[in-house]
C-alpha cells in the first residue's frame, strides 16, 4: 500500500481531483452544500436522492464546478436501493472513493404517539441507509486500497428533546455505527467519520421554527458564535474529512455548530 508524504511541497492534502464522491440527499440543503465543497476541491460528484427535479437542478449547478456530476434516483429506506446506487455509480464513474451518508428525515411528535411504521421509517432512512450504502461501497473501497465514509449526524446525536425521540435515537446510533465501521475497516485504509451539524438555516429547520415557539431566539442565545449556521459552513469540514489530510482521522464525530455543544 502506498501512502503519500504530505510534507512534500507539491502534495495538496485537500486535493480531490482524482476522487469520485457519492452524496445521498445531495440535491439540496446540507448535502448540496457539501457536494459543492467537494466539487470545488476537484471531486466528481454523484448525487442520490428522491426528487428528480431537484436532483437535475443540483447536477446542473454542480456541472459548473465539478469535473463530472450525475444524479441517481434513490430510496434511502431500501437496502436494495442502496446497493443499486453504488453499483450504478461504479458502472458510470468506475470508482467510489467517497461516500457521504446525508439522507435523512424527521417527524416531530411526542414519543407516546410514534407509530411502529414511523419508528421504522425514520430508523431505516437515517440509520439503515448509512449502513447499507457503506456495506455496498466497502468492497470497492477495499479493492482500491482507500476510502472515506462520512456520516451526517445531528446535535441530537448528543442531546435529547421531547419531540424527536425516533430522530435522536437514529442520530445517536449513527455515531456508534460510525465508530464501529471505523474500527472494522481501518486495516483496509478506509476512514469513517461523522459530522454533527448544529442549527443550520435550511428548509427543514425553517419548518421547525414554525412548529417550535422561540426556537430561533433560543438557538441564537445558546450558540457562542451568535448566529444560525449556513449550509456552506459544513463544506470545509466535509472536504477535510474526505481528503488525504484526514488519513489518520477515523471514528471521529465532529460538531460543526458554532460552539452550541460546547456550552454546558
Amino acid at each position: 500500500m502506498t501512502y503519500h508524504n504530505l510534507r512534500e511541497p507539491h502534495v495538496n492534502p485537500f486535493d480531490l481531483s482524482d476522487r469520485v464522491a457519492i452524496v445521498t440527499g445531495g440535491n439540496g440543503g446540507l448535502g448540496l452544500a457539501m457536494a459543492r465543497g467537494l466539487a470545488r476541491a476537484g471531486a466528481a460528484i454523484a448525487i442520490a436522492a428522491r426528487d428528480d427535479s431537484k436532483g437535475g437542478a443540483a447536477v446542473k449547478e454542480l456541472s459548473t464546478l465539478a469535473v463530472r456530476s450525475g444524479f441517481y434516483p434513490f430510496d434511502a429506506s431500501s437496502a436494495s436501493s442502496c446497493r443499486k446506487l453504488i453499483e450504478a455509480v461504479m458502472a458510470d464513474f468506475g470508482a467510489c472513493d467517497i461516500l457521504i451518508n446525508n439522507a435523512g428525515m424527521n417527524r416531530r411528535k411526542p414519543p407516546e404517539q410514534i407509530t411502529e411504521q414511523e419508528w421504522h421509517e425514520i430508523l431505516d432512512v437515517n440509520l439503515g441507509a448509512a449502513l447499507f450504502c457503506a456495506q455496498a461501497a466497502y468492497p470497492h473501497m477495499k479493492a482500491a486500497g482507500r476510502g472515506k465514509i462520512l456520516n451526517i449526524g445531528s446535535m441530537y446525536s448528543l442531546f435529547g428533546a421531547a419531540s424527536v425521540a425516533a430522530y435522536a435515537a437514529s442520530k445517536g446510533d449513527l455515531v456508534q455505527l460510525t465508530r464501529s465501521l471505523a474500527c472494522a475497516w481501518a486495516p483496509d485504509n478506509i476512514q469513517v467519520n461523522a459530522i454533527l451539524p448544529g442549527w443550520i438555516d435550511t428548509e427543514l429547520t425553517r419548518r421547525a421554527r414554525q412548529q417550535v415557539a422561540d426556537l430561533h431566539d433560543f438557538v441564537l442565545a445558546r450558540t457562542p458564535a451568535g448566529r444560525w449556521g449556513e449550509p456552506g459552513d459544513l463544506a470545509g469540514a466535509a472536504v477535510f474529512l474526505c481528503s488525504s489530510a484526514a488519513d489518520f482521522v477515523t471514528g471521529a464525530a465532529l460538531p460543526v455548530d458554532g460552539g452550541y455543544s460546547a456550552r454546558g
